[in-house]
């Protein structure tokens, strides 16, 4: 794999918490030959997977950390909530976003399709940044299961260097 990553860190603005301890990585064309990814995700135990799109509003997940490789298409997309980053993503992206980070798709192409996956399969739930949900967000995301491998890359990956305990 040839691609680039950065990292990022969100401040928690008191409706979207984001994530205190663990980075949002985004590796930019990661992905070169796509009859694997999903195989590979299942063999790094990154499951219950699902394709479609990012919902136009803010969101997150606060049970679970989340893997989204893009498979098609392009969007603009907010990370970390309204104050967070604005990043444009395309075919071969791959975002892994710890519990609790917001994103939001701004705008995208009509071809626009991601694959997503969890951490041992775990279900997600889905808040949206209500002021009652924060309290129950913040105890829950610490509880969100720690992956064994990095989604793309496995056991030796950058997630796993990043996010070391």
């Amino acid at each position: 794999m040839n691609a680039t990553f950065h990292s990022y860190f969100f401040d928690d603005d008191g409706y979207y918490p984001n994530h205190r301890y663990l980075p949002t990585l985004v590796y930019s064309q990661a992905i070169e030959d796509f009859s694997y990814i999903e195989e590979t995700f299942k063999q790094n135990e990154w499951t219950n997977q699902w394709t479609g799109g990012i919902f136009d509003y803010h969101h997150y997940h606060s049970k679970t950390h989340e893997v989204l490789a893009v498979l098609e298409g392009a969007a603009t997309i907010t990370l970390g909530g309204p104050q967070g980053k604005v990043i444009d993503i395309e075919k071969g992206d791959v975002l892994i976003l710890p519990a609790g980070v917001a994103h939001k798709n701004q705008g995208a192409s009509d071809d626009f399709k991601v694959l997503g996956a969890y951490p041992f399969g775990k279900p997600f739930d889905l808040k949206t940044g209500e002021k009652h949900e924060y309290e129950q967000a913040i105890q829950e995301i610490p509880d969100a299961p720690y992956p064994t491998a990095d989604p793309l890359l496995g056991r030796n990956g950058t997630l796993m260097e990043l996010w070391a305990k």
